[in-house]
This record gives structure tokens, C-alpha cells and sequence, in this order.
């Protein structure tokens, strides 16, 4: 997307009432090389304290519409910016091709400081993340304690720094590789999402998918929501292919098929549509808008992450360290991104951070928990930062 098509965007309401009044749009530029779309609350008087929101995949600041405004009645500056590959922000690659070391956790701090500092402040009372959004809050705050000096991480527990050795051929890749290969051996062959996602075919799946953008993202969103009955997450007991062949197929996906394919048979009905009362259709609106813009690489970029051996080298110099500022995480009780990575949510609660004050998982949510039950999570967090020092 171009600067001046982004200008416009940025401008433009998102329609239909969507954004709640008390919450501003706007374009900020120069921002570790992005121009960055970011929604405010609270943003008067000035010197308030701030609260950082980093949203996830397939998501965009949007995503925290709801929350924004009772954090920022709590007394709080709250930013909530689409993240580098995603939405009204500028300054990425959208090729397959692309660099993907820009996309790595440690630039991903960069740009969360960056924007932090043209929002005009030294510090971060709490960056908040949810999904991919979790591990980068957690990572802000392990890197930098003086400046983040919270973090709420939400849905995908942060299991800390690799172990060294890191490098080219790291664990995660290999270990990813020897799954998929043993899913693939199954009764029922099968396959890891977030190898698929690094796929390039991944992209067009999805944005041109058989059913349209608009059916595709509503059944994404519905099958990992408290609202698809079959979301009964539960611990894993090892990495076996038999047991991650117990997560939903939009997890551990049939073989012969891609993500548009794998969550077609969950469309909801025209009944379930109409009374879904955290996504209305005007509000799907908005994400099928910018996702026909903007398309997914950028989001699936965050997948490729993981493999790239330059982002993997980075996190290495961290290798046994903590977070050591107070911390909590909350998930929805019907969302399995909790425990698709077996032993991560008992790494992060007793190794990776040691100042860990709560540990949440909401009634009647899944995996979009801020938005599925904002008043819930609006409540914890402001508990949270109304408990912390």
C-alpha cells in the first residue's frame, strides 16, 4: 500500500460507527521506518500514564476497540498501533520474498519504543499483547524493564529466551520439520498451521479464498471463539503427533487442505451471525476492508520468524533471563492457544517470569478474548495495573 493511499485510510472513518467515540485515528511517522496508524483514548489532559496495546494475527488495533475507553477512564494514555505488517501502518514489505529479520522480536521492541517516545513518553506504565502480540509484550518487557515496567500478556503464554546454543537449523525449525513429519503418518494426515502459515501459498488461501474474504474471516473468527461448541481446550501431554492431533483442525490441519478449506465447515449460520454480539457484521467489515488491502504476508511474516536464523541469533543473547516485572497473563476458557505448545504456559508461570502476580482464563471467551468479553478483561487489567507498584 502506498504512503498517500494509507494517508487517506488513516483519515477516513472505519464507517458505520464502528470505532467508539473517544477514540482517535491517526498516522505517525518515522517510527524505526514505519509511518504508523495508531487508535488513542485518553490521550487528555496530557502526562498521563501509558498503556501499549499490541494485537495479534490475524487482527489489527482495532482489535482493542473495546477495551481502550474503560482503560483510559482508569486514568490512562492508551495506544493501540497496527503492528508492522499490518492495517493503515506503512514502511513493510509485503513480498513473500521480503526480509523477514525487520519482522523479528527485537525489532518489534524497536518499533514499540519508537512509538512510545513520538507518543511522548520515557516510559510504559503496561504493554499488553495478545496472541503474536503476547510473546512481543513479553519481550519488551524482558529487554527493556526500564521502559516497560508491566506486561499482560493474553492468550499465548511467553515461554522465555531459547537456550544456546541458537542459530542456523535452531531447535524450533527442526522440531517443527520432525512434527509435521509425523503428523503427516497419521490415520488421518495431518499438519502444523504454523509451518503452513510459512508457506507461500498461505497468503492467497486465504485473501482469495473459494468462499470470499468476508465468509473466510468469519468463520476463522467463529471456530476460535467460545461460540463454536468444540473448543474445549485441555493440557497436551507431550509433542507427540498424536497428541497434537487432539487441537482443532485449524491448528493441526487435515493434510490435503489450506486454512480457507480447514474452517469452511464452521461457517456459522445466518441465526449465529445475527446475534453475535462481539462481532457485528459492520464490525467484520472493517477487517475484511483492510485485509483486502493489505492482504496477510505481512501477519504471516511473524511466523517465519521462528525460522529465520538472523531473528533466532537475536533472541539468543538473552538466553537465561527473566522478566522480572510484574506480570499476568489472561486467555478466554475456550481458547486453545493457551495450550497448543505443551509445557509453555509451566515455563512462563515458573522459569521465564518470576514476578508473575496472575494467571486468568475468562468464562464464555475463546481465543479473542478482549473482544468476546472486553468487560472482563478491561476489569483484570485494571486490577492489575491498580496492584502494581
Amino acid at each position: 500500500m502506498r504512503d498517500e493511499e494509507a494517508v487517506r485510510a488513516a483519515s477516513a472513518a472505519y464507517g458505520n460507527g464502528t470505532l467508539p467515540a473517544g477514540i482517535r485515528s491517526r498516522l505517525l511517522p518515522g517510527i524505526n521506518g514505519l509511518t504508523v496508524h495508531v487508535l488513542e483514548a485518553g490521550f487528555e489532559p496530557a502526562g498521563r500514564p501509558l498503556v501499549v496495546l499490541l494485537h495479534g494475527f490475524p487482527e489489527l488495533a482495532y482489535s482493542w476497540r473495546k477495551i481502550m475507553l474503560p482503560l483510559a477512564q482508569a486514568g490512562f494514555h492508551v495506544a493501540a498501533a497496527d503492528q508492522r505488517g499490518y492495517g493503515r501502518t506503512t514502511g513493510w514489505d509485503p513480498a513473500y520474498a521480503a526480509n523477514t529479520h525487520p519482522f523479528g522480536f527485537l525489532n518489534v521492541v524497536t518499533d514499540t519504543l519508537a512509538l512510545a517516545a513520538a507518543l511522548g513518553h520515557r516510559q510504559v506504565a503496561c504493554v499488553v499483547g495478545h496472541d503474536s502480540g503476547s510473546p512481543a509484550a513479553g519481550w519488551c518487557g524482558l529487554i527493556r524493564p526500564d521502559v516497560f515496567r508491566s506486561v499482560v500478556m493474553m492468550s499465548a503464554p511467553f515461554a522465555g529466551p531459547p537456550a544456546l546454543p541458537a542459530g542456523a537449523g535452531a531447535a524450533p525449525a527442526e522440531s517443527d520439520d520432525a512434527l509435521d513429519a509425523a503428523l503427516a503418518g497419521l490415520p488421518r494426515p495431518r499438519k502444523f498451521y504454523q509451518r503452513w502459515y510459512r508457506t507461500r501459498e498461505a497468503n492467497d488461501d486465504m485473501l482469495r479464498a473459494p468462499q470470499g474474504l468476508r465468509d473466510f474471516l468469519r468463520a476463522y473468527y467463529h471456530a476460535k471463539s467460545a461460540d463454536w461448541p468444540d473448543n474445549a481446550p485441555r493440557p497436551l501431554g507431550s509433542r507427540a503427533a498424536e497428541e497434537f492431533a487432539q487441537l482443532p483442525t485449524y491448528y493441526i490441519m487435515d493434510r490435503d487442505r489450506g486454512m480457507a478449506a480447514t474452517v469452511a465447515p464452521e461457517m456459522p449460520s445466518a441465526d449465529q451471525i445475527r446475534t453475535c454480539a462481539w462481532l457485528t457484521d459492520p464490525e467484520l467489515d472493517v477487517y475484511v476492508a483492510e485485509y483486502a488491502r493489505t492482504g496477510f504476508q505481512g501477519g504471516l511474516q511473524g511466523y517465519r520468524r521462528y525460522t529465520d536464523a538472523a531473528c533466532v541469533d537475536d533472541l539468543g543473547a538473552f538466553a537465561g533471563r527473566t522478566l522480572d516485572v510484574p506480570s499476568c497473563f489472561i486467555a478466554g476458557r475456550s481458547d486453545w492457544g493457551v495450550y497448543q505448545t505443551p509445557g509453555a504456559v509451566e515455563a512462563m508461570r515458573h522459569q521465564a517470569c518470576t514476578n508473575m502476580t496472575g494467571f486468568h482464563r475468562v468464562e464464555g471467551a475463546g481465543h479473542w478474548v478482549q473482544q468476546e468479553r472486553p468487560d472482563e478483561v478491561a476489569d483484570l487489567i485494571r486490577a492489575f495495573l491498580r496492584d502494581t507498584p
